[in-house]
């Protein structure tokens, strides 16, 4: 995913990968790896996976405390307004930041800050001789509250997915700012069943559904060009594409190569496209296009690729469910990559 958007992936050796292995020494890591590169930055963050939440506004202000304060490191936080508590060693209840006798009233406490767990921003020179990613003057960067859950148990997974859904960008009847502006499909396990009917004189036919029908004329209101491009060479592709009357490349060997020129001629970029596939002849496709998809079926490399599962097997409603995802507004932002869509 992180390629997929531009990023070079420096690959943790083995020795840093384990549940024992320190985060600062990952880091100590990729630096040394940049410096045999001819590259050595001048300030390294740490912007943390289990902080979904995380906005760039929260990484850019957290680097922009460290260089406006003249800081040597630099922390995200979110405001603390809680009373805490532990046990001393007889087991009874102790405070920690309050004094028991007298109860503050929130604004008349001295303002307390939590990590959230999402972003350290470190000066290099100091961070290689400490080698701890807490050293010199630290500053504070505050961060609005609702960005701090971090992921510890399943249940915040669950928790996260539902604060990022209701996140999303969401699309009106009118509005079209956020749908994609085109549409390539395969044919095979995507409109259909991924299954072949052969008679006795050798006939070959497919099952598809009517809702998936319905799902592209759905698509063509909305204004969307659509493609297919299959590899299959049979032309029941064809005599169904043209009775809904799709644009179709079929016995296509390279569909990457097809696709770059198909954009090309629309005047589309790849971001513009969103790529429907299941098999591993279109993973190629999927990482290209700005967005893809994959029926619930489909090949596990493709679920892999998928930045949206739809919510029904292919040549089963899997095109009507994309239809209603994208009126709805359900696709996702890049963070909620195989969040199946009902």
């Amino acid at each position: 995913m992180a390629r997929r958007y531009g990023a070079d992936v420096i690959e943790r050796p083995e020795k840093l990968s384990g549940d024992l292995a320190k985060s600062e020494d990952a880091l100590v890591h990729a630096l040394d790896v940049l410096a045999l590169e001819g590259y050595v930055p001048e300030v390294i963050l740490l912007v943390q996976c289990t902080s979904p939440l995380t906005t760039s506004e929260d990484i850019d202000g957290t680097v922009a405390a460290l260089i406006d304060g003249q800081a040597d490191t630099a922390v995200a936080v979110a405001a603390f307004h809680y009373f805490l508590w532990s046990r001393d060693s007889q087991g009874e209840a102790e405070p920690v930041n309050h004094d028991k006798s007298v109860r503050l009233m929130r604004q008349e406490r001295r303002p307390e800050f939590i990590e959230t767990g999402a972003v350290y921003a470190m000066r290099v020179p100091g961070f290689r001789e400490n080698r701890h990613r807490f050293f010199g003057k630290t500053v504070l960067h505050e961060t609005p509250a609702e960005n701090r859950l971090e992921i510890d148990e399943p249940e915040d997974l669950v928790l996260a997915e539902q604060l990022l859904a209701l996140r999303a960008p969401r699309i009106d009847q009118g509005g079209q700012s956020d749908r994609p502006k085109a549409i390539v499909f395969d044919f095979d396990g995507v409109m259909t069943d991924d299954r072949v009917f052969v008679d006795q004189d050798g006939r070959e036919s497919v099952a598809c559904s009517r809702r998936d029908g319905m799902g592209i004329e759905i698509l063509r209101s909305l204004g969307i060009p659509m493609v297919v491009i299959s590899k299959e060479k049979n032309a029941v592709v064809a005599a169904r594409c043209r009775k809904l009357k799709l644009e179709v490349h079929h016995g296509i060997d390279n569909k990457l190569e097809l696709l770059k020129s198909w954009l090309s001629e629309q005047a589309f970029e790849p971001g513009d496209c969103l790529y429907v596939g299941n098999d591993i002849n279109d993973v190629e496709c999927m990482r290209y296009a700005g967005l893809s998809a994959a029926p619930r079926d489909a090949h596990p490399a493709a679920l892999d690729a998928a930045d949206l599962v739809l919510d029904a097997d292919g040549g089963r409603g899997a095109v009507r469910a994309l239809s209603d995802a994208i009126i709805a507004g359900s696709l996702p932002y890049a963070t909620s990559a195989r969040a199946p869509v009902a």
